[in-house]
C-alpha cells in the first residue's frame, strides 16, 4: 500500500476513535487545504464558470470504477468503512484511488445526525435555550459532524480527482436564506444550534471558512451512462446555469431541495438524454429523501434514491455493461478495524 494511502487510512481511525472535538486551529488548516485543492480542480473535468471559479459540473472518468456514496449525515462509520472496505472490488477501495482505478462521489448533507440521534437533538435544544451554559450532547453532534467532514475533505485533498463531495441541501452552516439555501431544522432547529455553536466555542472566522468551503462544493456529476446530484432535479438544467452555479441561486436550490412528487414531469428524462449519450439505458442517483429499503426508482423508473439512513448502501458502477440496480446497489457492512469503537463510545455517553 502506497504511503500516503496508510497515511490517510491512519487519519481516518484517528478521526473515528478521537473522543473530544477537533481542534478549531488545526481544523481551519485542513479547510484551507481542501479550498486550495477545490479551487485547483482542472477544467478538463470540471469546467470554469464565467467568473473564473470552478463550476458546478464535475465530469466523472468514464473509464474506471464509481461509487455513488448517499447522504452521510454524520455517520463517521459509514464513511470509514467505505474507505477502508476489500469487498466492493478486487482490492481495498483506498488502494482503487490510489491506483487511478476508482472514483467516489458523495451526494452531500455531511452535517445533522437524523432520526438515530432523536434523543440526543432534543436534549440539545435544551442546551440552546439555555444558551449553551451545558452542551455536553450539543459537543457530541458536532464532534460527529465535524469529524465525517474532516474525514470527507481529507480524502479530496489526497484524491482530488477520484474523490467528489456534492452540495446537499445540509450544507449550509450559517443557516442562511438566500443562494440557493433556507434555514433547516426537521427533530429540532438543527441549522440555528449548529450556527450558534459554532460562532460561540469556535468563532466567527471558523464559520466564515468553513461557509466559504461549502461554496465551493460542485453539484452534479456526469458519468458515462448515469448522473448524480443529491436531490432529483426540480427541472431540466443545462450547462450554463450549473456551471455557472454561484450566480444561479434557483440551480442550487433545484439539485438540492427537491421534495418526492416536487419535480417537473419528465425533468429526469431530459437531463439524461442532454447530458448523456445512450439515455435508454442510463440512471439519475440522488439521495435526499430517504428510504427503508436498498433502492427507491422514480421517474419512471429512472431516478433512483439510495439514501437509507439505517444502513450503509452504495452503488458500484462498473465503467463497461449496463447499470443494474439490483446488482450494482449494495449494502456495506461496518469494517473490522472499527469493531469495538461502538462500545468505547457508548461508554463513553457518545454515538459513533
Amino acid at each position: 500500500m502506497a504511503e500516503n494511502t496508510r497515511d490517510l487510512k491512519r487519519e481516518l481511525l484517528e478521526i473515528f476513535f478521537r473522543p473530544e472535538l477537533p481542534d478549531p486551529g488545526g481544523y481551519s488548516e485542513v479547510l484551507e487545504a481542501v479550498q486550495e485543492t477545490l479551487n485547483a480542480e482542472g477544467p478538463e473535468y470540471r469546467p470554469r464558470s464565467e467568473g473564473g471559479y470552478p463550476g458546478g459540473l464535475i465530469h466523472l472518468d468514464p473509464s474506471i470504477e464509481t461509487v455513488v456514496v448517499p447522504d452521510l449525515h454524520a455517520r463517521m462509520d459509514f464513511f470509514a468503512s467505505l474507505l477502508l472496505a476489500g469487498d466492493l472490488s478486487d482490492a481495498p477501495v483506498m488502494e482503487k484511488l490510489e491506483a487511478g482505478e476508482m472514483q467516489i462521489v458523495c451526494v452531500g448533507d455531511g452535517f445533522h445526525a437524523e432520526a438515530r440521534a432523536y434523543d440526543r437533538w432534543k436534549a440539545a435544544f435544551e442546551e440552546f435555550s439555555g444558551g449553551y451554559r451545558s452542551h455536553e450532547n450539543m459537543d457530541a453532534e458536532m464532534r460527529e459532524s465535524l469529524g465525517l467532514m474532516e474525514m470527507v475533505m481529507r480524502a479530496k485533498t489526497r484524491f482530488p480527482r477520484r474523490f467528489h463531495f456534492l452540495k446537499g441541501n445540509h450544507e449550509n452552516i450559517a443557516n442562511e436564506e438566500g443562494h440557493g439555501n433556507y434555514p433547516f431544522g426537521k427533530f429540532a432547529y438543527e441549522g440555528a444550534m449548529v450556527t450558534h455553536w459554532v460562532k460561540l466555542f469556535y468563532g466567527e472566522d471558523f464559520l466564515s471558512l468553513y461557509y466559504k468551503f461549502e461554496k465551493m462544493l460542485p453539484l452534479l456529476a456526469v458519468g458515462r451512462n448515469f448522473l448524480i446530484s443529491h436531490a432529483e432535479p426540480a427541472v431540466f438544467l443545462d450547462e450554463p446555469g450549473i456551471i455557472d452555479y454561484r450566480d444561479n441561486p434557483e440551480t442550487v436550490y433545484a439539485l438540492t431541495w427537491t421534495d418526492n412528487d416536487a419535480a417537473e414531469p419528465g425533468s429526469v428524462a431530459r437531463m439524461l438524454e442532454h447530458y448523456l449519450d445512450d439515455p435508454e439505458s442510463a440512471y439519475y442517483f440522488g439521495g435526499h429523501r430517504p428510504i427503508r429499503t436498498r433502492y427507491n426508482l422514480r421517474a419512471d423508473g429512472k431516478y433512483v434514491q439510495i439514501h437509507n439512513p439505517s444502513r450503509f448502501v452504495v452503488a458500484h458502477l462498473k465503467p463497461d455493461g449496463e447499470i443494474d440496480p439490483n446488482r450494482d446497489i449494495r449494502f456495506l457492512e461496518r469494517a473490522a478495524e472499527l469493531k469495538g469503537g461502538g462500545r468505547r463510545a457508548a461508554e463513553r455517553g457518545e454515538s459513533g
